[in-house]
């Protein structure tokens, strides 16, 4: 059941959440999104690592190649603001970059060590949806931090936004890859 409701959070409640710029003032409905949020995360790192440890590296590198990727096309290139009310930094160059790189890493990985039973175009597809998720996850955690009144989410890390900018999009990718390899299995 969490997996399903991880697929519902992320490919279709959050963007309605982003879109109508939603702000909840419920500590119940905040406690349970950062269960949403905390628990499914967690529950997919154990199962991805259980899995492969490698498919575990592969995704949360993955999802590194990306941040950094949007973050170097954005300073770069960036020119037109992707959630300017969520992220004012953000753009669509950054986005265009994160999904090119996560679709050029995914590539090169398979290059050097197959992933078995894809193909090209099924792996640049899921490369592009992950990347999408990525990028989904941090809109969200930074309009959860805009929508508390916090420019961080904390100190502990000068310069970086707090620990939950380190982990946002891993909070969205993983579950979902989690849920992906749930109902890939239960299918097959």
């Amino acid at each position: 059941m969490i997996w399903g409701v991880v697929l519902v959070f992320w490919l279709a409640l959050v963007p309605l959440w982003l879109g109508r710029h939603w702000l909840p003032r419920q500590r119940f409905l905040l406690a349970c999104t950062g269960l949403v949020l905390l628990l499914p995360t967690w529950l997919a790192f154990v199962a991805l690592r259980d899995k492969s440890i490698w498919l575990l590296l592969f995704l949360m590198v993955f999802v590194w190649v990306a941040d950094i990727a949007a973050y170097v096309f954005g300073r770069t290139l960036g020119k037109h603001k992707l959630a300017p009310r969520i992220s004012p930094g953000k753009t669509w160059e950054g986005a265009a970059g994160a999904l090119l790189c996560g679709v050029l890493y995914t590539l090169l990985c398979q290059a050097l060590a197959p992933f078995h039973g894809f193909t090209t175009l099924g792996l640049v597809g899921m490369a592009l949806l992950m990347a999408a998720i990525s990028i989904l996850g941090d809109l969200f955690e930074s309009h959860m931090k805009r929508s508390a009144g916090l420019k961080d989410s904390g100190n502990l890390i000068p310069g970086h936004g707090g620990i939950l900018d380190r982990i946002d999009s891993q909070t969205s990718v993983l579950p979902v890859a989690g849920a992906w390899l749930y109902f890939s299995s239960w299918i097959f």
